[in-house]
Order: structure tokens, then sequence, then C-alpha cells
């Protein structure tokens, strides 16, 4: 619905700048376009009901309460919607902004902040950055973690926005994984990724981190095992999988204070849901 109203708007807009889709036109043919393309109105309206879907759709482009929800709803947070607005603000425009800088930033990150930023669509911040790609669906993943691999400073307040509380220890590394894409190869910045995650888990659940004898760096060591395990299991090439015994052995020989119980729980978790970082 979104991209077919951006569509209405965008054909209304070259239309009076004199464009068409086969390149410039001078605007008298552009008239003469435009006249010759809209139907006799006896076509625009269906029969049922006599609805007109010409003129329907053309309220609809211009429906500023329409445009503020598409915006908000596929970018969540930009530091504009926090601003007292000037009088007569565009949200149909504001959306052809957000959909451009989204689209430069799938190409280039740096420039596609720097295009947010010029539109006073962001505040030069890097906790606004990270509210803003917490809330954002429409930025490339690839692109993303190039730019968070860049911007560690953005890393560590995205980071900040995640809440693990009472969420079990493999869901709560796909969550994270799912907003913060994990490197194709192991390397510094999956260790730091880990390490990051490992702190941020522990602030989020004191309780239970003292109830089962953790600390960060003892997640650290889980989180690493729970990735070689999904390796393991969900790899083709593996013909040999780790069993739930190896598994425990293993673990609890690089985290000794961890009970059985709860590292045969992670095995059970991979074993049955499938990788934590895919």
């Amino acid at each position: 619905m979104g991209q077919g109203l951006w569509r209405v708007a965008r054909n209304q807009q070259l239309q009076q700048e004199g464009y068409s889709e086969q390149g410039y036109l001078s605007r008298e043919q552009s008239r003469r376009m435009a006249a010759s393309s809209i139907p006799n109105t006896s076509h625009r309206k269906q029969v049922q009901g006599g609805i007109d879907i010409y003129h329907l759709l053309k309220d609809l482009a211009n429906d500023e309460l329409l445009w503020q929800g598409l915006c908000k709803s596929t970018w969540g947070h930009c530091s504009i919607y926090n601003k007292n607005l000037p009088l007569g603000f565009s949200f149909r425009k504001l959306y052809m902004q957000l959909d451009e800088g989204s689209l430069t930033f799938n190409a280039n990150p740096d420039e596609g902040v720097n295009y947010f930023m010029s539109k006073g669509i962001l505040d030069d911040s890097p906790k606004e950055i990270a509210k803003f790609i917490f809330c954002t669906r429409t930025l490339n993943w690839k692109k993303l973690r190039i730019y968070l691999d860049e911007r560690r400073d953005v890393l560590d307040d995205l980071v900040t926005l995640h809440n693990f509380r009472n969420q079990f220890l493999p869901n709560a590394l796909r969550e994270f994984f799912r907003h913060i894409h994990a490197p194709e190869e192991r390397g510094e910045y999956l260790e730091t990724l880990i390490t990051k995650f490992s702190h941020r888990f522990c602030a989020c659940n004191p309780d239970l981190m003292r109830e089962l004898g953790l600390s960060p760096d003892a997640v650290y060591v889980l989180c690493y095992s729970l990735i070689l395990l999904s390796i393991d299991l969900t790899s083709p090439h593996v013909k040999n999988k780790m069993s739930k015994r190896e598994f425990i052995r293993n673990t609890r020989r690089a985290a000794q204070n961890i009970s059985e119980d709860f590292v045969g729980h992670l095995y059970d978790n991979i074993y049955l849901i499938g990788h934590v970082a895919a």
C-alpha cells in the first residue's frame, strides 16, 4: 500500500515537473500526456457503488495522516519526530526523503547517514543513529554490519537498546543477531559482539546470574559454544554431529561452575530451534 501511494505521489510530482519515465518532455507534451492518460469518468467508476477510484487514490496520496503513519511504521524512530514541526510540514515529502536516504544508505552507509542529517531527519548523535537503526528494517544488513564495525560508538548505544530480561540465553542471542548481524568469519568483530552481548545479558538478568553463578566471561564462553554447536548441528558438511553428552562435557571444561542441566537445556534449544546466528 505504501509503495503504491508513493508511486501515485511520485507520478504527480513528475508530471508537474514535466518528466516522464522515458525522460524529459516539454510542459505542453506533459500536459497532453496527463490529459490523455486520465480515463473517462465512466471507466474510472466501478460498477458496484460507483466509487471513483482515481479521486480516491488522489485523496489518499494527499492524506497527511496516512503518510505520517507510513513514515512511523517503516522508520520507527527519527529525531525529527520529536521536534516542533513547522507550519505546512509534509509527511509525504518526509516519506520520500526517508526512502531516498535508505536507498542511499544501502549503497553507501556514511552517505546515507549524512543525507538524513542534512535533511534534519537525524541528529548527529550516536544514540539517535542507534535508535534509528534499531527501529528500521529497510537497511541492508551487510552494509549495516560494515557501518557498525566502523562506528563502535553507535554499536555501543545499539547494544544498550536491547532488553534481554528473563530471556533464555540462546533466544536472547538470536534476537541480538537479528538486529546486529554476525560476521561470516570469526575475528575481532565477532569477539567484540559476543563480549558486548555478554555484558548486556548479565546487566539485564542480575538475579539469574547470581543464581547460576555466571559472570560475563562465563556467558561469553557459553555464547561461543552455542555458535559452534549451531554450526555443527546445521552444517551439511559435518557428518558426525556433536552429541548432547559431548557438548555438556566440552562446555563444562571451559566453564566449570555451570550446572549440567543448564548446559543440557542449551543443547536442546539449538537442536530443536536451530542456529543462533542464522
